[in-house]
């Protein structure tokens, strides 16, 4: 393997390793609003005493 698809490979693992970073990061942001959203919505609370 030549020098050129050494960095060739080495760019495309970098730029899939950022792409998984920002979805992890993504998926963590997405978890933590919809628990704080939970935590601030009055109406949650109602919808989960009332009986179906």
């Amino acid at each position: 393997m030549s020098l050129h698809w050494i960095h060739v490979t080495a760019s495309y693992a970098l730029v899939c390793g950022g792409f998984l970073i920002l979805a992890i990061a993504t998926i963590s942001r997405h978890a933590a609003a919809k628990r704080r959203l939970a935590q601030l919505d009055p109406r949650a609370s109602r919808r989960a005493q009332e009986p179906s």
